[in-house]
């Protein structure tokens, strides 16, 4: 028996907002976005936004509540491009991890020309472990210009935790134990 549910009633489960705060790691005093530098400020949880700049600060209480309403706005995004698909709620809090840490757009679209993403396509196409395994697709940070610039390349040496960050979620998404 199938324990899926629609993706309308899943949320974020405990296990997948812990995920989240341990691979962003905290820092009170905001910091820049290793990619993108002073232009995203990054504190707390890995919080970027508006209201963040540098020298701002984010108490952990306030980080925490931040961490789960952006995480929320993370889901509602999630929600409208996969449409009514059926997960796990291992599957949801991997994908939901994912769009924490690329964006949403990115899980979503593949670009405005080729129309949703390998990970909607398969879900739609009701292929969960071919959904769960494209995770390992967003392998990199910042601009691939040579093999050498994907995180998963063994030649890498600047994004090593982004590859074994997707190694995790895709451990995670379909269900196994995580290293």
């Amino acid at each position: 028996m199938d324990n899926r549910v629609a993706i309308a009633a899943l949320v974020l489960s405990a296990t997948g907002l812990v995920y989240i705060a341990q691979r962003e790691g905290y820092s009170e005093q905001a910091y820049p976005d290793p990619v993108h530098g002073t232009k995203v400020p990054t504190a707390g949880f890995g919080t970027t936004g508006p209201d963040i700049k540098m020298g701002s600060a984010l108490p952990p209480v306030r980080a925490l509540v931040r961490l789960r309403a952006d995480a929320s706005e993370k889901e509602i995004a999630l929600k409208r491009c996969m449409g009514d698909v059926l997960l796990y709620q291992h599957e949801w809090d991997a994908f939901v991890g994912l769009a924490y840490n690329t964006g949403t757009t990115p899980v979503c679209k593949n670009n405005e020309r080729t129309g949703p993403s390998t990970i909607v396509r398969r879900l739609q196409a009701n292929d969960h472990k071919g959904a769960c395994e494209a995770i390992l697709l967003y392998d990199r940070a910042g601009p691939v210009i040579k093999p050498q610039d994907r995180c998963s390349h063994p030649d890498n040496r600047t994004c090593r935790g982004v590859w074994t960050d997707r190694q995790r979620l895709l451990a995670m998404c379909l269900g196994e134990p995580m290293q």
